[in-house]
């Protein structure tokens, strides 16, 4: 997964922002776990980052377009991102100071914030990346109407049917079929 370090003691004390365009920042971690992800319109990430105390607060948004696998016909599923987000990063090994949010120690996450020999660093890549899985719908469409392909021969149903012959269901539930129940 491609890495964006930055030190706490580079960010100003009001904060800066940061802007991620680099495809590679999406592409291998998508790559690394197996998913097929591609750009449809490059994604761009605005990231302000102000330190605080005991971590960094995080605001900011992801822009673009990517394309996915259909979760029905496998055809490419085109989804417009437009994600914003705002949240707190604790440093690893700290509690929360008076005015900071409170955030369990399970809460942690370390492959986004960690403390190493320049002190506090956040990875912006890695940010970046989980406010792209969480934009991504758990079951991408090409269309809501989508028909899938055919249990049985593979065939591309939204591209019209198939010759295959379709079983009126389980034989073994056949006597089950003329069952009616009444009230």
């Amino acid at each position: 997964m491609l890495a964006h370090w930055i030190a706490a003691r580079d960010i100003p004390s009001g904060g800066t922002t940061y802007i991620l365009d680099n495809a590679d920042i999406w592409l291998a971690p998508a790559a690394e776990f197996g998913m097929q992800l591609r750009m449809r319109e490059p994604l761009c990430a605005m990231i302000f980052v102000l330190p605080r105390e005991n971590g960094f607060l995080v605001r900011g948004n992801l822009r673009g377009s990517v394309l996915v696998p259909c979760s029905r016909c496998t055809e490419d599923s085109i989804i417009n991102i437009e994600q914003d987000f705002d949240s707190f990063e604790p440093f690893p090994g700290t509690t929360e100071g008076e005015n900071e949010p409170e955030v369990p120690d399970s809460m942690r996450d370390e492959s986004v914030v960690r403390i190493s020999a320049c002190g506090p660093e956040i990875d912006l890549a890695a940010l970046a990346w989980q406010e792209l899985v969480l934009a991504l719908p758990a079951k991408p469409l090409c269309n809501p109407e989508c028909k899938g392909l055919c249990a049985l021969c593979g065939a591309n149903l939204n591209q019209g049917g198939c010759a295959c012959v379709q079983e009126d269901g389980d034989a073994r539930l056949a006597v089950l079929r003329g069952l009616r129940v009444h009230r």
